[in-house]
């Protein structure tokens, strides 16, 4: 019952064009042949994958169960095959899952030293905001916010995060705030996956002030930091994410009123990588590069 790859390729491209025809095309076959595979398939499981109505195949109920675990297959196959290439010359490779914001702002620009540290190791970094099964995707580490809680994996304390309201000097022109409370009736930026972020910093800052949900929302952090730039509105930040804003003055701290959030930054490590070299000494260089960073 082991699939032939190429079958499965020509199994989601008919499903994806709706044609045998075009599938071929895609796949530089003839018709037949993408035709010949499919019924192999189709007798390899014992199901019908597609319905011909009006020269269009049309997936059957099968065929749709089969087709996103087709698809995820040929990723993962295609996946192992670029991560081989892309480390062919190396001496030892590391894939790194990380949070789209804090890998692009935080995590990339360190590289480097890492990277001149370890010569001739290669990194694989991708991005997943939300926890993962290690044993569907095959990362040797993960930087993971929230509590220490991951199954089938070891959670190893990063930092803390605190955050600060800022907005952008334009905005304060514009809107100048002299006292925290004015802020609630300010155009306030949300974070969609933190929407409590703002209340609880007016009642961490001891301000009476109704809970205040009303602005423009964004489910990622990077999108809120254009928007401050941008002057749209006033945003709870983390400080290590805006270093290059607060340096270069594109963003100002509007009051000294820092909250450190109920979460925390973690290195994740599958059980079964425990003793892997180079992600022992990744972990000890990213808290290295905390460890002198105490929040302020």
């Amino acid at each position: 019952m082991m699939p032939d790859l190429t079958t499965l390729q020509s199994f989601e491209s008919a499903a994806r064009h709706g044609s045998f025809t075009r599938a071929a095309v895609e796949l530089n076959l003839t018709q037949s042949a993408v035709s010949r595979q499919i019924k192999e398939l189709e007798g390899q499981l014992g199901v019908l994958l597609f319905e011909r109505v009006r020269q269009r195949a049309i997936l059957s109920d099968a065929g749709k169960r089969l087709l996103p675990e087709a698809r995820r297959l040929l990723h993962q196959t295609e996946e192992m095959m670029m991560r081989a290439a892309a480390g062919a010359d190396a001496t030892a490779t590391l894939s790194v899952a990380t949070l789209p914001t804090f890998g692009s702002r935080w995590l990339t620009p360190r590289l480097p030293s890492f990277l001149s540290a370890n010569p001739g190791a290669i990194l694989d970094i991708s991005s997943r905001s939300e926890p993962f099964d290690f044993e569907q995707e095959s990362f040797d580490l993960a930087i993971h916010y929230g509590q220490p809680i991951w199954a089938r994996a070891t959670c190893t304390f990063l930092c803390g995060e605190v955050v600060v309201p800022v907005a952008s000097p334009r905005l304060l022109r514009a809107m100048p705030a002299f006292e925290p409370v004015e802020l609630a009736g300010k155009p306030l930026l949300h974070l969609a996956t933190r929407p409590r972020l703002w209340p609880k910093w007016f009642e961490t800052s001891g301000i009476d002030a109704a809970p205040s949900y009303r602005g423009n929302r964004f489910d990622q952090l990077s999108m809120i930091i254009e928007a401050s730039v941008a002057a749209m509105g006033f945003a709870l930040l983390p400080l290590y994410l805006i270093e290059e804003e607060l340096n270069s003055g594109v963003l100002q701290i509007v009051f000294d009123r820092p909250m450190p959030t109920e979460n925390s930054y973690y290195v994740v490590t599958p059980d079964g990588k425990r003793e892997h070299a180079l992600g022992l000494s990744f972990t000890d260089w990213l808290l290295s590069q905390v460890s002198s960073r105490e929040p302020t």
